[in-house]
């Protein structure tokens, strides 16, 4: 692990050593003389005196500024910018109703040139009937193929490539009755160029240099009974999706991508919870190399593994070891599967790590921290915003 990650590692020790220096002193203050009556604190919980956010997401308008160190090893070393806008939830939240609008505007970039902005908008109307989701980005990003399915000369030495895209989605989902059940549809649009080395042409497939563009529905159905959207303790989440692709729509190929996503949160105890995630995505027809499906684990490479079809599960147990401080342990396993005449090899990955986490807005259930994953490329470094499955 390079010095980076080292360094980010100090820094979030620190901040925890703070905490507990100034959870102290305040025990201290409160033991030597009588309390006095103050004004509730925006960024401390009157109950334990713990550096709490729920108190300032709470104003109008209230927002969290993120800044993420970004250690992917796709797109390397560097971080993102966000400002992250949460209205204040209802008081249903923990039963899957009146959780909160949520607005995140930001950038990123990194030390191998990949650069981009993005801004998006989760809103919920007509008495949480109907949510609505409306997404942007723009970004040029610097990747390396290794392939559809296994390839070993391209596996051996991937080739690099740059991709710059510029799209927007906009959805909106519908409650079915007062159930927790939703349909949704949505539409996407994206500009895609893909651009390479003189070198490099000879070894990757016809057609992978160039402009393209994409355009479909999204159509859903969903089934959501989680206790909070960022950091979930009992509950399930179920979706099935879909991406219709057409030249009618604005595509300038015909394909679909279908992906079902299954979540389920079981409390074992007061302080300890187990999590278990599964998904399958399958692509078919004339499908852009990019959106290929691909393995999405901790401690795989983003589009490290594509294939036509992938498939992967996770089990995490996060133990709430003392006050807002717990412990993450996870493992996952994932696979690829190609249709392809010329290539029907398949892929198999395992993966496993560690983490820990700050519980820094109990009231709506958030919980912030870093993992340390390992999987076939060596260690990898997250920070943790929520969930690492975390779903709107």
């Amino acid at each position: 692990m390079n010095e980076s990650r080292v360094a980010v590692h100090w820094l979030l020790l620190l901040v925890c050593c703070a905490l507990l220096v100034s959870r102290a002193r305040a025990q201290d203050v409160a033991s030597e003389a009588p309390a006095k009556p103050e004004a509730s604190s925006r960024i401390r919980s009157p109950d334990d005196g713990w550096l709490d956010l729920g108190g300032f997401l709470d104003q109008s308008y209230g927002f969290v500024p993120v800044a993420i160190p970004i250690t992917e090893p796709t797109i390397g070393l560097g971080a993102a910018g966000a400002v992250t806008f949460i209205d204040k939830q209802g008081e249903g939240a923990a039963a899957g109703f009146g959780r909160p609008n949520v607005t995140v505007l930001g950038a990123l970039g990194t030390d191998n040139g990949t650069k981009g902005a993005f801004a998006g908008d989760m809103r919920h109307w007509l008495d949480d009937r109907v949510t609505t989701l409306v997404g942007v980005v723009r970004a040029s990003v610097n990747l390396n193929f290794y392939g559809i399915g296994r390839d070993p000369a391209l596996e051996a030495f991937p080739a690099a490539y740059n991709l710059r895209t510029t799209g927007l989605v906009a959805q909106a989902r519908y409650r079915l009755g007062d159930s927790q059940a939703w349909i949704g549809l949505g539409y996407a649009l994206a500009q895609t160029a893909t651009s390479v080395s003189g070198q490099e042409e000879g070894r990757l497939p016809p057609g992978f240099q160039g402009e393209s563009t994409v355009g479909g529905l999204l159509p859903l159905v969903s089934f959501d009974s989680r206790d909070n959207m960022f950091t979930p303790t009992k509950g399930s989440y179920l979706e099935l999706s879909a991406g219709l692709f057409s030249k009618a729509l604005g595509s300038d190929t015909n394909f679909k991508r279908v992906n079902l996503m299954a979540m389920h949160y079981v409390p074992l105890s007061r302080n300890l919870t187990l999590g278990l995630m599964g998904s399958s995505t399958l692509s078919f027809g004339d499908v852009p190399f990019y959106l290929r499906p691909y393995i999405s684990l901790r401690g795989v490479p983003i589009m490290r593994f594509q294939g036509d079809y992938t498939a992967q599960t996770e089990a995490e147990l996060r133990w709430q070891f003392w006050e807002r401080f717990s412990l993450v342990g996870f493992a996952g396993i994932g696979a690829t599967r190609n249709d392809s005449s010329q290539n029907r090899a398949s892929q198999n990955v395992t993966t496993g790590g560690f983490g820990i986490r700050y519980e820094i807005a109990r009231k709506y259930g958030m919980h912030m921290g870093f993992d340390v994953a390992y999987g076939p490329t060596g260690p990898v470094f997250y920070v943790q915003f929520g969930s690492a499955w975390m779903r709107p």
